[in-house]
């Protein structure tokens, strides 16, 4: 397996010239390096943070895509990583960047003690030119920190807010762990991309359509709790199910029905949920024993309709973790920054755009057909007649193509124990190799 070398790459600084700036001083006028440049495409009103003013779904998803066209994870992905962290490894070679006191305060139009330390952290990563080393801190600053904000999954209010803050002390070495881990998950995948495929990063809480190497469709997502992960997967999307019943998992089943049940024996007819044995017959909810967690022959399944946990369309992907991607009947979840409240599977906003997306090649399945089924109340179960690939990924650090570097936080805490796991299994194979086994 092919890890990254942390050696001072001079040949990378052509990639990365604000990297090449001494951290002391300002260097020649010039723009903000190329790799960092956000798309013309994404004015500030577009940003996720002012989007709320008007949040529904679709306004959600066009200031989504706006952000940029460039997919997440392409065939070109590894390389590019490979190439920021050498890159990184050069920079950390020299000193990496300045630590901002915890303290700091930062007003528009007001000199600060630490106006020039935030300037000359800006510079070193990109976000601001190399010649607006000093000054108080003003418009074109506030535009270097709503850059940074971007790159770093931040709302992008220009503002150093706690989480800003915190982002840019991140140091270099661990951004560098994050790349290398990063680069290990895309060495490990064997995703086959098509002219049209769909990834959810979940670090990110993104999911893009890709079509013709460009995305197409962007949608605000909603993946696993810390304590109950969405798992990294490549399948294919085969089946659109409208108006879908949930068949409830045992171990939900098992934990958080009976407990309610325990609470409250109207709580499954409130729900809208029937009990089945082994044969997929109902039964009466009065006949289970709730009271424990052992395991009993039932199913509990919710009926279609707006009260159903996956809301009105189901997108079904086969795969040995049995998640897919849906819709959900809390639609206001979407708003919030922190989007990790499933148990698993990606609840995906805007999601019937996404199905008329992946429909197209059945021109009977318009938004307007789907619209209508829907509101038919009667479950539907659409066979895709060309499959999309779909891949479920876990970046915490990326570069797209048009050389923009992004991270995000760990929030499964994945990335020192996928590092440390590779380390101990490359020292197992480097000991072996040095008392080969021979025979007789």
């Amino acid at each position: 397996m092919q890890r990254v070398t942390l050696v001072v790459a001079a040949t990378m600084l052509a990639a990365l010239p604000a990297f090449a700036q001494t951290a002391g001083a300002p260097g020649p006028t010039a723009p903000v390096p190329p790799h960092h440049a956000l798309p013309a495409a994404a004015p500030a009103a577009t940003q996720p943070s002012q989007a709320k003013s008007a949040s529904v779904a679709e306004t959600r998803s066009a200031a989504a895509l706006a952000l940029s066209r460039e997919p997440t994870y392409d065939q070109g992905s590894a390389q590019r990583i490979r190439d920021v962290a050498k890159s990184y490894s050069d920079l950390a070679a020299r000193g990496g960047w300045p630590t901002i006191p915890a303290d700091a305060k930062f007003a528009l139009g007001i000199q600060g003690a630490n106006d020039d330390l935030l300037r000359k952290r800006l510079i070193i990563t990109g976000d601001l030119a190399a010649d607006k080393a000093a000054g108080a801190y003003d418009e074109v600053l506030a535009d270097a920190v709503k850059h940074f904000q971007t790159r770093h999954g931040l709302a992008a209010t220009g503002t150093v807010t706690p989480r800003t803050l915190a982002a840019l002390n991140v140091p270099v070495q661990k951004r560098i762990k994050q790349l290398e881990a990063s680069l290990e998950r895309l060495d490990q995948m064997d995703f086959q991309f098509g002219q049209r495929y769909v990834v959810v990063n979940v670090p990110a809480t993104f999911a893009e359509a890709v079509e013709d190497d460009k995305v197409v469709r962007r949608y605000r997502v909603i993946v696993g709790k810390t304590e109950k992960p969405s798992p990294t997967l490549t399948s294919e999307i085969t089946d659109v199910i409208l108006n879908p019943t949930w068949t409830v998992p045992l171990s939900i089943t098992k934990t958080e029905i009976a407990a309610h049940m325990r609470k409250d024996p109207t709580y499954l007819s409130r729900m809208h949920m029937d009990v089945l044995d082994a044969h997929d017959n109902p039964i009466d909810p009065r006949s289970v024993d709730w009271s424990g967690d052992h395991a009993q022959n039932i199913t509990v399944r919710q009926q279609s309709g707006a009260w159903n946990a996956l809301g009105a369309v189901k997108i079904d992907m086969p795969n040995s973790y049995s998640v897919y991607m849906h819709d959900t009947n809390q639609h206001s979840l979407f708003n919030d920054d922190y989007r990790f409240d499933s148990h698993g599977c990606s609840r995906v906003d805007n999601v019937r755009d996404l199905a008329a997306w992946l429909l197209k090649d059945q021109p009977q399945w318009t938004r307007a057909a789907i619209d209508a089924a829907i509101a038919a109340g009667q479950r539907q179960d659409v066979r895709m007649l060309k499959k999309v690939p779909v891949a479920w990924v876990y970046l915490t650090a990326w570069m797209t193509k048009d050389r923009t570097i992004q991270f995000r936080n760990d929030v499964y805490d994945q990335d020192q124990q996928l590092l440390e796991a590779t380390a101990e299994e490359a020292a197992f194979f480097n000991k072996a190799a040095e008392h080969p086994l021979t025979t007789q």
